[in-house]
C-alpha cells in the first residue's frame, strides 16, 4: 500500500485457491494493553516480542499472528502483509456462513482498546485505506472481529464508529 511503512511479517501464507479478499475486518490492539506508541505490536507481528519486557508479554510472545495493516493513534499506517496474501488475524471465525475468514479478508488493526474512542486521525487513515483497497480488491463488506468471532472476541469494541466507517468506506455489513 502506497504511503504505508512496510514491516514484513513472517506470519502469513498464500490464500486458498479461489479466495479473494471480500471482507475488511477491523480489530483493536495495544501492547502492553492500554499503552500506545510503543513497539509491542510490531514486535508481536514479527515474532520478536520479548517476554521479559512486560508481564503481559509472557502470555502472548509465542503467538504467531499478523494483520495486513496497523493504524496508529496519530494515523500512521503500517503494513505487515501484502493484500494478496493471507494474514493470520481472524483465528476461528465465520462470516455469512463461511468459515476461516483469513482466507477471504483483509485485517486492519486500530491502535486502541475496547474502552475508549479511536482518534480522528485513525478514522481518516482508515477511510483512505478502505477506498484504496476497494479500488484494487473485490471488497464488499466491513465487519469487526467481534462479528466474525462472537463470544470469543470483542474488538474493535463499543467505541468504534461503525456508521462512519461504513459511510467512509462505502462498505456495508
Amino acid at each position: 500500500m502506497q504511503g504505508a511503512q512496510q514491516l514484513p511479517s513472517p506470519n502469513c501464507d498464500e490464500r486458498s485457491p479461489g479466495c479473494a479478499p471480500e471482507l475488511l475486518v477491523i480489530h483493536n490492539i495495544s501492547l502492553p494493553p492500554y499503552r500506545y506508541g510503543g513497539a509491542g505490536v510490531e514486535q508481536l507481528f514479527s515474532n520478536r516480542l520479548d517476554p521479559d519486557e512486560h508481564p503481559y508479554y509472557q502470555g502472548v510472545h509465542q503467538l504467531r499472528v499478523s494483520s495486513h495493516f496497523f493504524i496508529r493513534r496519530d494515523g500512521r499506517l503500517l503494513q505487515f502483509v501484502p493484500a494478496g496474501k493471507r494474514a493470520w488475524h481472524a483465528g476461528v471465525s465465520s462470516w455469512r456462513g463461511r468459515e476461516k475468514c483469513n482466507d477471504f479478508s483483509i485485517g486492519v488493526e486500530m491502535e486502541g482498546c475496547d474502552f475508549e474512542p479511536f482518534s480522528e486521525a485513525q478514522y481518516r487513515t482508515l477511510a483512505a485505506l478502505s477506498r484504496e483497497l476497494r479500488r484494487a480488491l473485490p471488497l464488499s463488506a466491513i465487519a469487526g472481529h467481534e462479528h466474525i468471532a462472537p463470544g470469543r472476541k470483542t474488538d474493535p469494541g463499543p467505541w468504534f464508529d461503525w456508521r462512519r466507517a461504513q459511510a467512509d468506506s462505502g462498505l456495508g455489513f
